[in-house]
């Protein structure tokens, strides 16, 4: 039981960033938002087709739920242009700005209570040492066509800057911005994300 609380829980955090950032306070305002907003049905079809890959345990309709989940979440992707992986980890209060071009690594680990705008890639990348994913904190607030590839950390409570590109781990409680991304101030993510 605890294991389908914690899915419901998880949706509920992000419905709850949807209806604070974009300032929903009226009934037919929620109604809209559940019904056409694509970006929220990509979320909720990822937490859904997860708990389903992750926790569901009765072998013949898990089968069935994993190839219906598999077949709607392809077309959501498809029709959005926003490409999120059910074997990818991502935290509570997810927020994505809007619909169109955005990818998430399969392997990239993202924290609660994020946003992420439009045209972001989260990444495999690098060599050595820094080839792999890239794992976010906490509170981070991603800008419209920033690239984030590598197995870097970025930091908790980080904001970064739109198109920046970040090959670098990136401390906490940081802005950076630019290509490479370089700090430029240490205000991060406050006032970016509401919650």
């Amino acid at each position: 039981m605890p294991l389908v609380i914690t899915m419901f829980d998880n949706v509920k955090s992000d419905v709850n960033r949807y209806i604070k950032t974009e300032e929903v306070s009226r009934f037919r305002d929620m109604i809209g938002l559940l019904f056409f907003n694509q970006s929220l049905w990509v979320i909720l079809s990822y937490r859904f087709g997860r708990y389903i890959r992750i926790r569901f345990n009765i072998p013949i309709i898990k089968l069935m739920l994993k190839i219906s989940t598999r077949i709607f979440h392809e077309m959501l992707c498809l029709l959005t242009g926003i490409q999120i992986s059910f074997e990818t980890k991502i935290g509570p209060g997810l927020y994505i700005g809007h619909n169109g071009m955005l990818i998430i690594n399969s392997h990239a680990i993202i924290g609660a209570n994020c946003n992420i705008g439009a045209g972001v890639v989260i990444g495999q990348g690098g060599r050595g040492e820094k080839k792999g994913s890239p794992v976010i904190g906490d509170f981070v607030y991603i800008g419209v066509g920033a690239k984030i590839i590598g197995n870097i950390r970025i930091g908790d409570n980080v904001a970064i800057g739109a198109n920046a590109v970040v090959t670098k781990d990136v401390p906490s409680n940081t802005t950076v911005a630019g290509v490479p991304a370089k700090i430029i101030n240490h205000l991060g993510s406050k006032d970016f994300i509401k919650y």
